[in-house]
């Protein structure tokens, strides 16, 4: 499990209600690059919001004052139950794919439809492939931009590769499905329930913030869905 550097940082999940953000965490917008087959191959930074040492981020959806709360979630009647399961990444991954430099872990319930993983092939094959240079780099970063998590590679000797983030929280803009994604959460910030349990702390995740997903808090796409 990671451990943050700032003890003070956390993110508190409150009942049917907003993310309480602590310990002064950077905050920004973040925005797919799409390629002409309309796959993300990158980010751009945008908006950076001023720095406080606590604030709410709005999960219902319906906050008119985006990306803060603004009180709408009580006016909704916002069901905010959490179902996400509470057991380590570990235990809930899909079969590895397996190839000659990298291994992929997979937990298909935590995607949050970044579209990173597709491109030039797809992640699983260019792991299958990464023996050949190319191959590989390109998995490398179809894993490593996936902001959910969703995918982890490790080494062939069993070490985990994982891109290096300073705490800070990304707000994901999808100018192709034009959508506001889910809240990206990096550097091992640890995300405590709303009965007061800490979630497996991870270098990425992402958190939903439409307030539709079925794997709260955890975002699962349903941000694309129409109202």
């Amino acid at each position: 499990m990671m451990t943050t550097k700032n003890e003070k940082m956390k993110i508190k999940v409150n009942e049917d209600g907003p993310y309480t953000v602590y310990g002064g965490i950077p905050l920004t917008d973040q925005i797919l690059i799409p390629d002409a087959e309309c796959l993300s191959i990158g980010w751009n930074t945008g908006k950076q919001y001023p720095l406080k040492e606590e604030y709410e981020l709005c999960r219902c959806g319906h906050s008119k004052e985006k990306p803060f709360c603004d009180g709408s979630h009580g006016e909704e009647f916002f069901d905010g139950t959490e179902t996400a399961s509470r057991e380590p990444f570990i235990t809930q991954i899909e079969p590895e794919t397996v190839g000659p430099e990298l291994v992929m872990t997979d937990v298909v319930s935590l995607c949050a439809n970044a579209r990173f993983c597709d491109r030039a092939g797809g992640a699983w094959d260019n792991t299958r492939l990464s023996d050949h240079p190319e191959a590989k780099k390109i998995a490398m970063q179809e894993v490593w931009d996936c902001p959910a998590g969703r995918l982890v590679l490790h080494d062939e000797k069993g070490n985990l590769l994982e891109p290096a983030f300073e705490p800070s929280i990304g707000l994901v803009i999808d100018p192709i499905k034009n959508v506001l994604g889910a809240i990206w959460v990096r550097g091992g910030i640890p995300i405590e329930a709303a009965d007061g349990t800490v979630y497996e702390i991870r270098n990425r995740v992402t958190l939903c913030r439409c307030g539709k997903s079925t794997n709260k808090p955890f975002c699962d796409g349903k941000h694309e869905d129409p109202d």
